[in-house]
């Protein structure tokens, strides 16, 4: 999907794009943290059919929505094209060692060679979390890798 770029001055920046079925739409990011969703008449590319305004947190959670199906969708594609990967997901429970902890004081890549690709906190995805993240208990780990590595993730989440 091609995505143009404006700056609107004194407004913020306006993201364009026209889907598959030849639909125009636009994301208006206002300076003020609201975002503006706008479908376009598909003739008439000035003409607005709909307007769904945002504000931050709701468009912080839709695109957590959107980007969670994303996640999904990559994995299953992954596990697909290479055979012997595995998805899992370990809950850090309050007793882990690593509630409260960094995802870097796991070692987790080192130690089993499989990778801690995402953690779902309540409705939050958090993907690609960097070394510097802190778990908390009740955090969902997925990690990809092979089955061994997978298990020895969900064994260092438990033990240490």
């Amino acid at each position: 999907m091609d995505v143009e770029r404006t700056d609107l001055p004194g407004i913020g920046l306006r993201h364009e794009f026209r889907t598959s079925r030849g639909q125009n739409a636009a994301v208006i990011s206002h300076h003020t943290g609201r975002r503006d969703v706008v479908v376009y008449h598909r003739d008439d590319p000035d003409t607005a059919l709909a307007t769904l305004t945002l504000t931050a947190d709701e468009a912080n959670g839709l695109a957590e929505l959107l980007g969670t199906a994303r996640i999904v969708e990559r994995l299953a594609r992954l596990q697909k094209q290479a055979t012997g990967l595995v998805t899992s997901q370990t809950p850090v429970s309050e007793g882990s060692p690593f509630a409260g902890r960094l995802l870097g004081d796991t070692q987790a890549r080192t130690r089993t060679g499989a990778s801690i690709v995402a953690v779902i906190r309540g409705s939050e995805v958090i993907a690609s979390p960097r070394p510097d993240f802190r778990f908390v208990a009740g955090d969902i780990v997925v990690a990809v890798g092979t089955e061994e590595g997978t298990s020895a993730v969900a064994d260092i989440l438990a033990r240490g």
